[in-house]
């Protein structure tokens, strides 16, 4: 194996002002294109009665969640809930006082939290146990419960 040696690849100078001014006004242009086409909010509360944050959308549809899917608002008290604030750019919610932020896209997406988090979520949802859940195990049970597996020849 030949040994190179390492060569710089870029020409970025960062004491030019004038590029670093034409950076900054590019992602202004995208964040102003982003805020257009997106879900952008325009107001978010906490709504005690049913239980929810509901998220304002200035398109006119509201999106709603409850708290406890949210990673780290699932133990926080209703006044803790409604000291909730949107940022400016209305693609943000935050909770200054629980230490927690989301953006408003990964809301609507269904991330309500890190990896890890949500994988929690999908496994405490896989071990919930309704009364359909009940009955069609029961029903199942009576068929002669789950087929075996059959083995490949």
């Amino acid at each position: 194996m030949a040994n190179k040696t390492w060569q710089q690849q870029w020409s970025f100078d960062f004491t030019d002002e004038a590029a670093l001014e034409a950076e900054m006004a590019e992602a202004e242009a995208r964040e102003i294109a982003l805020v257009e086409s997106g879900p952008c909010a325009e107001a978010v509360q906490y709504n005690p009665e049913r239980q929810l944050i509901e998220i304002q959308l200035k398109n006119g549809a509201i999106f709603a969640f409850p708290p406890h899917l949210a990673q780290g608002l699932q133990n926080a008290s209703p006044s803790e809930l409604e000291e909730v604030w949107l940022g400016a750019d209305g693609l943000s919610v935050h909770w200054d006082s629980l230490d927690a932020d989301f953006s408003i896209p990964g809301l609507i997406q269904g991330i309500f939290g890190t990896k890890a988090w949500m994988a929690e979520l999908d496994r405490k949802g896989g071990q919930q146990s309704s009364l359909a859940k009940q009955q069609a195990a029961r029903a199942n049970g009576k068929k002669g419960g789950r087929t075996k597996k059959t083995q490949p020849l």
